[in-house]
């Protein structure tokens, strides 16, 4: 990869600049392949949040393991595109995370828990990279939707930040802050590693656990 093309590839593009899309949605789910829970699921006692943490199969893989969580969806979020490609955001050209959607029942689960997997299944100090994966698409980015979510993510970051500076990490770069869209990925994206056992997976983490006591 050229000096060119890494910084391209690293770099947000302003929104002018950014590809336009479409206006037809690329896909919508309906059901989830693992857990067979139907799509939309409509409640006001759910609740949705979204995380970014490198190639999206192994981060929803993590999501949908875990107790209280009824639905995850993978797709790309917080940019400029309307209903891009993976081709698109893969780009540079878009702005967009790959990032899980992911819907929770908050009477079965605690929000925290969802940021303890969160924080300890990727590297959150990498900038627009994770391992080998470069490029803003995976960006490590905790997306929410209600005050009590990123009051909670803020906390968690903080605390977290001080484990890593301790064990010889650099600062947490992970951004923080409200969704602004999302759009759904390709069908062939959603529960990836489900269809695909064998499937990449590059997430690691960097092997240090968040007390959340």
């Amino acid at each position: 990869m050229s000096l060119l093309s890494f910084l391209t590839k690293t770099e947000l593009p302003k929104e002018h600049d950014a590809l336009v899309g479409r206006e037809e949605k690329i896909f919508e789910p309906s059901s989830h392949f693992v857990n067979k829970n139907i799509y939309p699921i409509n409640s006001s006692i759910f609740e949705k949040v979204y995380f970014g943490m490198g190639c999206f199969w192994g981060a929803e893989k993590y999501m949908w393991e875990i107790k209280g969580v009824l639905f995850t969806s993978v797709g790309y979020g917080d940019g400029f595109t309307k209903n891009p490609t993976y081709e698109e955001v893969c780009s540079g050209r878009t702005a967009h995370n790959e990032i899980v959607e992911v819907i929770f029942d908050p009477n079965e689960i605690d929000f925290s828990i969802l940021l303890k997997a969160f924080w300890e299944n990727h590297d959150p100090t990498q900038g627009m990279r994770q391992g080998y994966d470069i490029g803003t698409q995976y960006r490590s980015g905790l997306y929410v939707t209600n005050e009590k979510q990123l009051k909670l993510a803020q906390e968690t970051k903080k605390a977290y930040e001080i484990i890593l500076a301790e064990n010889g990490f650099k600062p947490i770069t992970t951004e923080i802050k409200e969704i602004k869209n999302f759009f759904f990925a390709e069908e062939y994206h959603q529960q990836y590693l489900a269809k695909n056992p064998g499937g990449y997976c590059g997430h690691g983490g960097c092997g240090i656990k968040l007390d959340l006591g």
